[in-house]
């Protein structure tokens, strides 16, 4: 006998230039949605300021499934201030977030809230345990990046964890409580705690279209993570200053031992120039790491909107 009352479940779909992935998702989401009896649906897809015709496929579906909803931007602003956007607007009992680009597999829906409905867990997150398609070098930074973080931060983020999950309400409403504008999601997931289980999957490559993301922009995001999660780049700096300042101590004296004893030749000017040029390069490097956390305290005291709708239906 089915309960009267439903269970509803919103799910928040990035979206930047996926005009092409949008026609091949949509199809396999309903697919599965269509398949899980005695549930209210709420799809939210985020317009990240594309410049195909996501917007207007969006539109399309939106006029013909009443279940859709679109948030379309003023520009692009970036997949984790489109994230936090739909999240501010789901109202879902439970909440999932997942990719276009059908690499995030709509069928894992099932498991995920099969999980959930026994109350054990918060959240059901996915995690690749393979990287199949993925360039190698970016593999291995990536691995490298997680292993990185582990150690250097209180978060225990999981190596291949993806965006994609399905979450209870009050671990939605808790993510949504913290509206800083330096955002990393995968660190905020881990930080406000409940449980989670993970599920594993091997890498899908992408439906259609191409990746948005490059070497540079995950070089970027990995800093953003670093900084966002962990002072600890700010112990390095003091620990270099403090190692160079006992090193030129050090170097004070031995100078000044050899040229009561042996006078002060005219010569080592190279090495001489060497030390300045690498103690100089060293002092920049430390200037950068306290500069990035200047700058992270910067953007955030302008408190600026994560992100600006231009219309949403």
């Amino acid at each position: 006998m089915e309960s009267k009352e439903k269970s509803k479940i919103s799910i928040i779909v990035p979206c930047y230039n996926e005009e092409d992935t949008l026609k091949l998702f949509y199809p396999e989401l309903t697919k599965v949605i269509d398949s899980m009896k005695n549930i209210e649906w709420e799809l939210i897809f985020i317009n990240d300021g594309s410049k195909d015709k996501t917007l207007k496929m969006l539109k399309e579906l939106q006029q013909s499934d009443a279940r859709v909803k679109y948030v379309s931007f003023s520009r692009n602003f970036g997949k984790e201030a489109a994230m936090f956007a739909g999240l501010e607007k789901a109202t879902g009992d439970y909440v999932a977030v997942m990719d276009a680009d059908l690499q995030d597999p709509p069928t894992m829906l099932v498991e995920m809230y099969d999980i959930l409905k026994t109350g054990e867990y918060d959240c059901v997150g996915t995690r690749r345990v393979t990287r199949k398609g993925e360039p190698k070098f970016l593999s291995f930074f990536a691995r490298l990046f997680y292993k990185i973080m582990r150690k250097i931060s209180d978060m225990d983020i999981v190596d291949g964890a993806r965006d994609f999950r399905l979450m209870t309400k009050q671990m939605k409403d808790a993510i949504v409580s913290m509206k800083e504008y330096n955002r990393f999601s995968k660190g905020i997931f881990t930080w406000v705690g409940f449980n989670t289980k993970w599920l594993e999957y091997e890498n899908i490559t992408r439906a259609a279209g191409k990746t948005k993301f490059s070497f540079w922009k995950y070089f970027k995001y990995s800093i953003e993570g670093i900084t966002a999660f962990s002072t600890f780049p700010l112990v390095i700096a003091t620990v270099i200053g403090i190692l160079f300042c006992i090193i030129a101590v050090i170097l004070i004296i031995v100078i000044i031992v050899k040229t009561l004893l042996y006078g002060d030749p005219a010569t080592g000017w190279p090495s001489l120039m060497c030390i300045v040029l690498f103690v100089g390069g060293v002092q920049l490097f430390c200037t950068g790491i306290i500069g990035q956390y200047i700058a992270k305290s910067y953007l955030e005291v302008k408190k600026r909107p994560v992100y600006i709708v231009k219309e949403e239906a």
